[in-house]
């Protein structure tokens, strides 16, 4: 066996071991969007701008797309074809400039992003009394995290015409005067930021793979060229 070919067959096998475990993070993270979807569920009437729902879809979505792209990954270094490592390569760079975009979007304009969130539940909230699913939502939501309102109590006077739900209240409360003081958008963010640390540790790990199998799959790339050239 040549040189050339030597160091061909130890990049393959490295880079669909990197492949493999960046296939196994893609499942990890649709694992936990399935986990978080369904610990939500009872919110499901919600905007999606509500902050454990937002984040249940985008880990879905990003699982997903980790997979697809390992998988192809994978297969490119076993079959080791060209158009396949370039279709890796451009989808990876892609995803990879896409995460780096939207954690930067997050960082600096997350005020902003919080305050139209927030307008988008309340907005939701007018049709609070008519809408039966969104009610339940809403009352699921205030009795789990013992909370009121989005930004506050009195978020609620303006829809109930000065009064409060009886989800605001401690459970068995027909009549709520005076409810939790906590509003539910800040609770439901720090409850996702407590239960969410081990994810981004792990999203972390995930993105120093990806830069990885991109130089893996440009260096498999250029070893089948030179092996093709010496073959011919």
């Amino acid at each position: 066996m040549s040189a050339s070919r030597k160091c061909l067959c130890c990049v393959k096998y490295l880079m669909f071991v990197f492949n493999l475990i960046f296939w196994l993070g893609g499942c990890g993270l649709f694992g936990v969007g399935v986990w978080l979807s369904f610990t939500q569920a009872e919110f499901s009437s919600l905007p999606l701008s509500f902050p454990s729902l937002s984040a249940a879809n985008l880990l879905l979505v990003a699982g997903g797309i980790t997979m697809v792209t390992g998988f192809l990954g994978c297969l490119g270094a076993l079959k080791e074809q060209r158009c396949l490592l370039v279709m890796f390569f451009v989808i990876l760079l892609l995803l990879v400039i896409t995460e780096v975009t939207l954690v930067l979007v997050i960082h600096v304009f997350h005020d902003k992003l919080d305050a139209k969130a927030q307008d988008d539940l309340k907005e939701g909230m007018k049709i609070y009394e008519t809408e039966p699913g969104l009610k339940k939502s809403w009352d699921n939501v205030q009795k789990m995290f013992k909370c009121c309102g989005v930004t506050n109590k009195t978020d609620w006077f303006d829809v109930l015409n000065g009064t409060l739900p009886s989800s605001c209240c401690s459970v068995g409360t027909d009549q709520c005067t005076d409810g939790w003081d906590e509003p539910c958008y800040q609770k439901a963010r720090q409850w996702l930021l407590d239960n969410i640390p081990s994810v981004l540790v792990f999203g972390v790990c995930i993105g120093v793979v990806q830069i990885l199998a991109l130089v893996f799959s440009m260096m498999m790339y250029c070893q089948i060229m030179c092996a093709e050239k010496h073959l011919d």
